[in-house]
């Protein structure tokens, strides 16, 4: 499942903008490949990220893996029930499992980014 609304990076992070903010998580693909999420550490509000630099921890029950930032920006929120609840990214990584919100500091680094076509045919090449 690849939403055609969003854009995509090379390390499976989709982001969806609305005016000047950017929703961000993680792909259906790559949840599947990390398999049961048991937690999520994100930034807090305020929080200044760079684009592809690490911005926060997904722990599951076969890894640790590092979250990119797919756009430059400062956080505005978290998505605070993966807190409690982090299975939620796995249950639904495009609805209730996103994990930032970030006001963009670059519009122009959204159109760097990969879109559902491209994004498939990189999960196809493996």
């Amino acid at each position: 499942m690849v939403p055609s609304d969003l854009r995509y990076t090379k390390t499976h992070e989709w982001v969806r903008v609305e005016g000047d903010v950017a929703t961000v998580g993680i792909s259906d693909h790559a949840a599947g490949e990390l398999g049961d999420i048991v937690f999520v550490e994100l930034p807090g509000p305020g929080r200044a990220l760079e684009q592809a630099a690490p911005f926060g921890v997904v722990e599951s029950v076969k890894a640790v893996s590092e979250l990119y930032a797919p756009v430059g920006g400062e956080v505005i929120e978290a998505n605070a029930a993966l807190a409690a609840k982090p299975e939620l990214v796995n249950a639904d990584p495009f609805g209730a499992g996103w994990m930032l919100r970030v006001r963009i500091g670059d519009p122009g680094q959204v159109e760097g980014l990969l879109d559902a076509a491209a994004y498939e045919a990189l999960v196809a090449e493996g």
